[in-house]
């Protein structure tokens, strides 16, 4: 078996006990973005599995579009990042 070379750790052991490794981000040709892919790109970012700059320029989003991805998970949880609920969550 081979393993691809990657930058940065394989896997990464989240709070909960849980495992993320490289293989559970979105492939770099994600257009649909659901409330769990994107969940796994600020997982991955805020644990040290990829960098910013790289899921930014990896996944073609914008710096303040992570940003609200960040902060409506850090306020409301990974509820916020659903489409569907994104006016709930919405401040005026």
């Amino acid at each position: 078996m081979f393993l691809k070379k990657v930058d940065g750790p394989r896997a990464v052991t989240l709070p909960d006990g849980s495992v993320l490794s490289q293989a559970d981000l979105p492939p770099a040709s994600t257009r649909r973005w659901v409330a769990s892919r994107k969940a796994a790109v600020v997982r991955g970012v805020l644990y040290g599995l990829i960098s910013q700059e790289a899921a930014l320029a990896k996944y073609g989003i914008s710096e303040d579009e992570f940003a609200e991805w960040v902060r409506a998970v850090s306020t409301h949880g990974e509820e916020a990042l659903k489409a569907t609920a994104l006016q709930k969550y919405r401040q005026p």
